[in-house]
């Protein structure tokens, strides 16, 4: 069976979808709420207002992609706007987590499985969304 270009963008889409279980696990393998407990409340407002709006643009561009993926293939320059928007998004959070000291905190074999596999999930959204954008 081969997938259309059409159910491609939309399986892309519940990836998208699905990679929000790290954003909500994170927090809690982390100490997020003790630790941020500790600094002002500002920082802590802020923290969690970033938190909130990386996971609402997640979900933005998974039901986009979902839901409007005849109109994200079909090469209009607002739908390649939007596809390189969202190649550089996770283009820029694979490189931000270059910098991550991660390794203290994959502790198990499962976190390390899923941590490499979010790596590549970004790097093929990155390769996707540059190539929707770009052909």
């Amino acid at each position: 069976m081969h997938l259309s270009e059409i159910q491609f963008v939309q399986l892309a889409g519940v990836a998208h979808l699905i990679s929000l279980s790290a954003i909500i696990y994170a927090p809690i393998h982390l100490g997020w709420h003790e630790a941020l407990g500790r600094v002002s409340k500002l920082l802590r407002q802020m923290g969690q207002v970033y938190h909130y709006y990386t996971a609402g643009t997640i979900v933005a561009m998974g039901l986009v992609s979902i839901f409007c993926a005849p109109d994200l293939i079909s090469g209009t320059p607002l739908a390649r706007a939007i596809c390189a928007y969202i190649a550089l998004f996770w283009i820029v959070r694979l490189g931000v987590q270059l910098f991550y000291d991660f390794k203290p905190h994959v502790d198990a074999p499962w976190l390390k499985l899923a941590y490499h596999a979010l790596s590549a999930l970004f790097v093929a959204f990155g390769l996707l969304y540059g190539w929707l954008a770009l052909r």
